[in-house]
């Protein structure tokens, strides 16, 4: 019975538009009062709204300079070369991010009526801990309705998003105003200090009742309630330390290029503050997990996750999952039985230094056009399959020339590259997708990696601060970015005098903190907001790479036909259409 109602309960239309979800069939309102008596069901709206969290691995790459696909009908694709619109856009997360916020609200507005156990004291705490998981997931639901939506409306006014935050009734009014960006950035930071009041940092079991933190006394003074409702059982659920994670990518989003504006007082000093604590939780600069580059292809250490836990590069994941070779079947080259999905373009092969730490295009770097993987930054071979790699269980060469008289070679088949490039990040080379001997591995997909932390440090105190400056906190921009390039194995061998040159000029250390934040999170779904937040060109070239034999030749793939107005994506036209007062943004 529980599962029944449950699945009645997520089957209704989610967004926030639709009736139909703010006025339930009439049996649905009778199993809403079950939720007091019947705490799985309570659960269960939660359950929903973690449910619609975007993916992490979204493949919005596509639609930017790094990398183009084979999938001829794919969104991104459509969106690079010119179909996006207000009607046809991959990236709305209207819908379905109001449709969660409608759970949680509702959630929120009865979590203090259920009977979340029989205890007492667990009974209050797991009112705490679901209250906070509440809160924290409505703030991480508005900041992605403002990274997709907010934007400058066409009388020049910066706006956010409409303010929902009590469950709505049919007769509620719809037609509401945008909030500004400003009071839009403040709901995600009271959502996220609410949810910090009610939640530990991280699901942990502890000792002895000493160890309980302070806040959560008032509900429980006992060890063993603190870990049934607040231990290392509740792992992968909202927590403190995610909610701030979501404020600092809150604020390095709020203090970027394309939100600057007389009404938005967001600073950089602000976030690099957030960020650092998150950096200072983890113990420092020194504390940049050494094998984080990799962290989707370090085995042993995936193959041995268990109750939850994550690896040190991790600071929220999804679910592991078990023999499984989904990526790899998308992504291998075809002589790997892959699709070959993911085409990494020359435009980001060529952004990675040589090993020595200079870019290709410097004097010092002693690049070799005639061998040009040869000497290059070591993340390159990790993330990117070139022409000669050996890859896969068997060490097999990958050919991709279009003259290789492989399948790898470009164009050749569907699935065969349209760069030269295929994708290596993400992948574990020790599955095989051979149909013969088919064998899949554990993967996760992360949500948040410390790594993205350390770089958004990095850029808002290099701005806020100067390469050097530290503002109140014991380490630089400059301290970062070595720290990253290091464990790389960027610069080891000379001092790294790049970096050295950069340090001294603040523009050129923003260059190379976005060059950096580029080849750390590549096929990490970064790429396309962080150029539009920086106000980046985006119609640059996808452009490729033919090596058959001695014989050199790019060429260009795809053009990107975006407008100057597309820094800021739009407002469904359905919502525009149905609802005077919510204005569009500029240009679409």
């Amino acid at each position: 019975m529980k599962k029944h109602i449950l699945l009645i309960l997520i089957s209704i239309v989610p967004f926030v538009s639709c009736k139909k979800i703010l006025d339930p069939a009439e049996e649905n309102l009778k199993n809403l009062e079950q939720m007091y008596t019947d705490a799985s069901y309570a659960q269960g709206f939660l359950v929903n709204a973690y449910r619609t969290i975007p993916t992490y691995y979204d493949n919005s790459d596509y639609a930017t300079d790094d990398a183009v696909t084979n999938q001829k009908s794919n969104n991104y694709l459509k969106v690079a070369t010119g179909s996006w619109s207000s009607q046809n856009n991959p990236f709305d997360e209207w819908k379905p991010a109001y449709g969660a916020i409608q759970y949680l609200n509702l959630f929120l507005e009865n979590v203090d009526k259920v009977k979340w156990a029989d205890d007492p004291q667990a009974a209050k705490l797991f009112a705490m801990r679901m209250k906070g998981e509440a809160y924290g997931l409505r703030g991480l639901f508005t900041y992605y309705l403002l990274r997709n939506h907010a934007g400058f409306s066409s009388s020049g006014q910066l706006l956010g998003v409409p303010a929902i935050t009590s469950f709505q009734t049919a007769t509620s009014n719809f037609n509401v105003n945008r909030a500004t960006f400003e009071n839009s950035v403040k709901q995600v930071y009271a959502d996220l200090d609410s949810a910090e009041a009610n939640l530990p940092l991280e699901y942990k079991d502890i000792a002895s009742d000493a160890a309980i933190p302070t806040r959560f006394l008032k509900a429980t003074n006992r060890k063993e309630v603190y870990n049934r409702v607040m231990g290392q059982y509740a792992s992968q659920l909202f927590n403190g330390l995610i909610a701030k994670s979501f404020r600092a990518r809150t604020a390095l989003l709020a203090a970027s290029p394309a939100f600057q504006d007389a009404s938005n007082s967001a600073t950089w000093a602000k976030a690099a503050d957030y960020a650092a604590d998150i950096i200072d939780y983890k113990g420092g600069v020194a504390a940049l997990p050494a094998n984080g580059g990799t962290y989707y292809a370090n085995t042993s250490e995936i193959d041995g996750l268990s109750q939850g836990n994550n690896p040190s590069e991790i600071i929220w994941r999804e679910n592991l999952s078990t023999n499984n070779g989904d990526q790899e079947a998308q992504n291998f080259p075809p002589s790997l039985f892959g699709t070959g999905f993911m085409n990494p373009t020359q435009n980001l092969v060529d952004a990675f230094p040589m090993a020595n730490g200079y870019p290709i295009g410097n004097a010092n770097s002693n690049y070799n056009s005639i061998s040009p993987f040869a000497g290059r930054d070591p993340r390159l071979a990790k993330y990117i399959i070139y022409n000669g790699s050996t890859e896969g269980v068997s060490n097999k060469a990958i050919f991709t020339g279009s003259a290789s008289g492989t399948d790898d070679g470009i164009n050749v088949k569907e699935t065969s590259t349209r760069t030269g490039y295929y994708m290596k990040k993400r992948l574990r080379m020790d599955v095989n997708r051979n149909p013969s001997t088919l064998s899949g591995k554990t993967h996760y997909t992360p949500r948040i990696r410390y790594t993205e932390m350390y770089l958004a440090y990095a850029e808002a105190a290099n701005e806020a601060f100067g390469p050097t400056g530290t503002g109140t906190h014991s380490y630089s921009a400059y301290d970062v970015i070595k720290a990253i390039r290091k464990r790389a194995g960027v610069g080891t061998t000379n001092g790294d005098p790049y970096l050295e040159e950069c340090k001294g000029d603040k523009d050129k250390m923003r260059a190379l903190i976005h060059n950096e934040r580029r080849l750390e999170l590549c096929f990490e779904s970064f790429r396309f907001w962080d150029l539009r937040r920086w106000k980046d060109n985006l119609n640059e070239t996808a452009k490729g790479l033919d090596i058959n034999g001695a014989n050199f030749r790019f060429f260009d793939v795809e053009n990107r036909t975006y407008q100057s107005y597309m820094y800021y994506g739009p407002i469904p036209y359905s919502e525009v259409l149905k609802y005077s007062n919510i204005a569009q943004n500029k240009g679409w």
